[in-house]
């Protein structure tokens, strides 16, 4: 596959092309340059330590928007078997943003909704570019409880810049189609897996987000919003997403750190663009271990569970005093 490089990827794409250039050399013209090689290996391993085991926010932002990383159609090839396509809200069109599957790995039956961005230019603007319509989240809610009523659990891939903005998406009711899918995931009978394969942002990551456990690949991010847009909030510049993404802890590390995330799901050294197949085995492991811990927790206890998963995230003001989220009491509020 030939990747394309982000500027901090240069010089080690530089290193590897070096090396097979000297490889193909070496087999050309029978010569021994096995030391030429290792020594070019050192520099290539220095090189990724130094890159990647120290990078910003904002550049972990730009490797889950990377142009090479797997979208949602490489998970269905490489992940889940049996697809049959679940279409519509019933009520106005198919919003191709969010697609919705019955499917399963290795004998295990599940629903899976996924956000789709479209692998290439025409194929992005069908489904607009990752960002749902209300249609969108109505069609998965809508499936959801097709999967309740059938026993089946729920798993979520998530993938997008946020909710469509446009003036027809607010005109169909594009905050209370986010509003109502909260509510009904967070009483859904049935488990829940989300998965952040990539960037998450706004409500129009939350629209399809609230689990019983949430994972998130290690280059992924999830926000309340995108950095582009809280830089042009907070400072008027959008050019400033470099400083919004370090203040709004968006990486896997800081959400693991919050308490937001409950795993972080491993990538290739480099990036999950580097290895899409491991990439995908890499998911596949993860979701049969959550799948196999959910399945064996009774309905109350899941429902209980999630329900002080929620609670508890965050901080609040309280009476004037900062106060954890985290709260003994929290199953009196039920």
């Amino acid at each position: 596959m030939d990747i394309q490089a982000l500027d901090f990827e240069e010089p080690i794409i530089e290193l590897e092309k070096r090396i097979e250039e000297i490889q193909k050399l070496a087999s050309e013209k029978g010569l021994d340059l096995d030391d030429e090689i290792k020594t070019l290996r050192v520099k290539l391993n220095k090189k990724m330590d130094e890159v990647f085991n120290d990078l910003t926010s904002w550049q972990r932002v730009r490797l889950a928007r990377h142009p090479n990383r797997p979208i949602t159609s490489d998970y269905l090839e490489h992940i889940f078997e049996d697809l049959i396509e679940l279409h519509g809200d019933r009520t106005f069109a198919d919003d191709m943003a969010i697609i919705c599957y019955l499917a399963s790995i290795e004998g295990r039956r599940f629903l899976l909704v996924a956000n789709k961005k479209g692998a290439n230019t025409q194929d992005r603007l069908k489904c607009n570019f990752g960002m749902p319509h209300p249609e969108g989240y109505r069609k998965a809610i809508k499936k959801m409880k097709l999967a309740e009523k059938f026993g089946l659990p729920v798993i979520v891939l998530i993938n997008t810049p946020g909710a469509y903005p446009g003036i027809g998406a607010e005109e169909r009711g594009q905050a209370l189609a986010i509003a109502e899918n909260l509510r009904e995931m967070s009483a859904l009978k049935t488990p829940i897996i989300t998965v952040i394969i990539s960037e998450g942002f706004s409500g129009g990551a939350l629209g399809i987000g609230v689990g019983d456990r949430n994972l998130i690949f290690e280059n992924g991010v999830f926000s309340v919003i995108s950095p582009e847009g809280c830089a042009a909030i907070l400072w008027k510049d959008g050019s400033k997403a470099n400083e919004a993404a370090d203040v709004l802890k968006l990486t896997s590390n800081d959400l693991m750190e919050l308490g937001v995330m409950d795993k972080v799901i491993e990538e290739p050294r480099g990036g999950a663009h580097r290895n899409i197949k491991q990439t995908a085995e890499n998911l596949k492991a993860v979701l049969i271990e959550e799948f196999d811990d959910l399945i064996k927790v009774d309905l109350p206890t899941l429902l209980d569970r999630r329900y002080k998963k929620y609670r508890n995230m965050g901080e609040f003001l309280e009476n004037g005093s900062l106060v954890s989220g985290t709260r003994k009491d929290v199953s009196d509020a039920h």
